[in-house]
């Protein structure tokens, strides 16, 4: 997989696991002491912030939070995840 295809795919992962991290927040604002739903949430939300550091290390950051770097303000040096037309 070229590197191209593998920032495609671990967007898709990332866009994935946030919409499933929502839904769960979604049910979980009415049924607050569902355990199962609870233990759902705390997985995917696992799941998603490896996602996503595994994407800031690859790519640079996925949003503003995300700047790795201390002493380099990097978030606008490579276009951003939303423009597909410069990625």
């Amino acid at each position: 997989m070229n590197r191209e295809n593998g920032k495609e795919e671990l967007l898709h992962r990332i866009t994935a696991e946030d919409f499933a991290l929502y839904e769960a927040l979604l049910y979980l604002d009415g049924h607050p002491k569902c355990k199962k739903a609870l233990t759902y949430y705390e997985e995917h939300k696992k799941i998603l912030l490896a996602l996503r550091e595994e994407y800031e290390k690859s790519f640079g950051p996925l949003t503003m939070y995300g700047n790795q770097e201390g002493d380099q303000w990097r978030w606008v040096e490579t276009p951003w995840p939303w423009e597909k037309e410069a990625n």
